[in-house]
């Protein structure tokens, strides 16, 4: 969407005005009068990976790497994300990796590009695909893997009220997918198993 078509600070104050009106309350009462400002400001921070392209977060690489050539597994990145189709969040946690093939990237960048791509309306099998084919076109590594577990409150909130429940999906590409052994290390590192 361009930014001129991008409706207004104002549009969406009245949007959150009508949908507190439409669940049955009044929007001019005094513990609601900022909420429209508020949920605008927070929405603004929720859906901030539209702000940015995420696979920027992975062009500063380093070559130095002394023939490292074994997986590089940062776990536990916190996920918070929107399920496209209620709106409702997607909150857990997504373990990326990657075999190097002869260049590295700061580790604080997997993070940056998985809140990029989470930071979204999302659905979480596009989400994990994103991140993982991601960190294979800009670092052409030897293969990737990305798992994210996460509770999702569409679910566990409303429909069949199963809060608990977890789905975890993964995307594995290059070597983590086709070599049975790093395939397995991969989840071994992941479940924490070494």
């Amino acid at each position: 969407m361009s930014e001129k078509s991008r409706p207004t600070q104002a549009d969406a104050e009245a949007a959150v005005r009508t949908l507190i009106e439409w669940a049955g309350d009044d929007p001019d009462r005094e513990g609601l009068l900022e909420t429209p400002a508020r949920v605008a400001r927070a929405y603004r921070e929720l859906f901030a990976g539209y702000e940015a392209d995420p696979r920027d977060y992975l062009a500063k690489t380093f070559e130095e790497v002394a023939g490292y050539d074994e997986l590089v597994i940062l776990k536990d990145i916190p996920v918070v994300s929107f399920c496209e189709h209620h709106m409702l969040p997607f909150i857990g946690r997504a373990h990326v990796g990657y075999l190097p093939a002869s260049r590295v990237v700061g580790i604080s960048k997997l993070a940056r590009v998985v809140r990029g791509f989470a930071r979204r309306l999302q659905i979480q099998e596009k989400l994990t695909a994103q991140i993982a084919e991601a960190i294979q076109d800009i670092l052409s590594p030897k293969g990737v893997g990305v798992v994210i577990i996460s509770e999702h409150s569409c679910m566990t909130m409303r429909g069949v009220n199963t809060p608990g429940a977890r789905l975890t999906t993964s995307h594995l590409l290059g070597g983590v997918r086709d070599d049975p052994r790093t395939r397995q290390e991969f989840f071994d590192l992941v479940r924490g198993e070494h």
